[in-house]
């Protein structure tokens, strides 16, 4: 590393709240797929900020939106009407099919917002005893950081030393159905679950779960609420991963790729009456359905559809997929992903994840570790063929290596 690189590094731990634990690159510049250091290094971004850059770094459309409504207006507050509100409201519905669409910045706002929401429809229209909503949730399950989404996370390191926590939440496993079932009572008003767990290394359910889980949903009057702030917008290589299994959520969240990385936008969509049961004062976000942002995510929306990046993911995660699975290596205890959400776990004797991250980042490769022994993979939708070739290579030559 360069003195000037030491620098930038040590300035942030000296100044900076020590909560996340970056691998050692400073970024200052992304085109598409790639990213360059301070130093002028280019790097095959693997990450794309958790899914929110699923567009490409920069997209050129994307920002002449943003620069062109930043000139115009960028925020009013919800206290009066904006040009771009009720467009986005059009776009967002006619593309996902939503009959209500709630504006946040957030993808934790949204997450809240729907915790709100669906408790509320409990108590007004299903009739449960006021103060005695119950949301079953999943062991693993990564939601956001606020305080009344880490009360029900599993993972010490998310809710250690954080509480007291909201009551009102049961867990069970992912991708087990019958753990459904027994868990639904007569005060359950929700089932709060993410399509494929991201931050839990990319864990993909059974198949058939999510028609069960959409059936048992139904019969018990409860709202299933599908958290599709990584997995949505193409990512899996279908505009909602919901698809892949033929279902329809009752609630919807979205975030992330909503702006394409210049802003944040997330949403919660809703395809029954749930989000009815708010009125004014009830709920809202002074910058939540800003005009700035509204124009953005639908510049962001457009080009994602325009430029047939959800057909890309399909097609690119496929073979980026079964390039890993070919990769002979003993470290690898096993490949997994959908569309291009993939993930490499290692054998716990192989070393930690971490090491194989610094290492490829060596090989202009960068990406991340997650709970030790998984490197998530993540690229932006756009990448090419020959890029996934050239990625594949490097990380073959990374994986067969011993970090023990």
């Amino acid at each position: 590393m360069s003195s000037s690189v030491i620098d930038f590094i040590a300035t942030e731990a000296r100044f900076g709240a020590h909560n996340y634990a970056p691998i050692g690159v400073v970024l200052s510049r992304g085109e598409g797929v790639w990213v360059w250091d301070t130093e002028g290094n280019r790097y095959l971004d693997c990450l794309s900020a958790y899914s929110a850059v699923s567009q490409g770094h920069c997209h050129p459309k994307i920002l002449a939106a943003m620069v062109e409504q930043a000139h115009r207006l960028t925020l009013t507050s919800r206290a009066f009407h904006n040009d771009q509100l009720a467009l986005f409201y059009e776009e967002i519905a006619a593309l996902t099919g939503s009959h209500k669409v709630l504006p946040m910045n957030s993808g934790a706002e949204a997450v809240e917002s729907a915790i709100k929401s669906v408790r509320k429809w409990g108590y007004e229209v299903k009739g449960v005893p006021d103060g005695q909503a119950e949301i079953i949730v999943c062991a693993n399950n990564f939601h956001g950081r606020t305080l009344g989404i880490v009360g029900f996370s599993t993972d010490p390191e998310t809710h250690g030393h954080f509480g007291p926590f909201a009551p009102g939440f049961k867990i069970i496993p992912f991708g087990d159905a019958a753990a459904l079932e027994q868990a639904i009572t007569p005060n359950t008003v929700a089932f709060l679950v993410e399509p494929i767990q991201g931050e839990a290394g990319v864990v993909i359910p059974p198949a058939g779960y999510f028609p069960k889980v959409r059936e048992l949903c139904t019969a018990n009057n409860l709202m299933l609420v599908l958290d599709e702030i990584q997995t949505g917008l193409g990512r899996t290589g279908k505009l909602l991963a919901e698809q892949h299994e033929g279902i329809e959520a009752d609630v919807t969240l979205l975030g992330k790729a909503l702006s394409g990385g210049f802003y944040p936008v997330s949403a919660v969509l809703s395809n029954n009456d749930v989000l009815g049961t708010l009125k004014p004062g009830q709920h809202g976000s002074t910058f939540g359905g800003n005009p700035l942002a509204c124009a953005i995510a639908r510049a962001a929306m457009r080009v994602l559809v325009e430029e047939g990046m959800i057909e890309n993911a399909a097609r690119q995660g496929a073979r980026f997929l079964e390039g890993l699975k070919d990769i002979r290596a003993n470290t690898i205890r096993e490949v997994r992903g959908r569309g291009l959400m993939l993930a490499v776990e290692l054998h716990p004797e192989a070393g930690r994840a971490r090491h194989y991250c610094e290492a490829l980042q060596g090989k202009g490769i960068l990406a991340k570790d997650t709970h030790e022994h998984t490197i998530r993979i993540a690229p932006p939708l756009v990448i090419t063929s020959d890029q996934v070739d050239w990625a594949l290579e490097r990380f073959a030559t990374i994986l067969t290596q011993d970090f023990s």
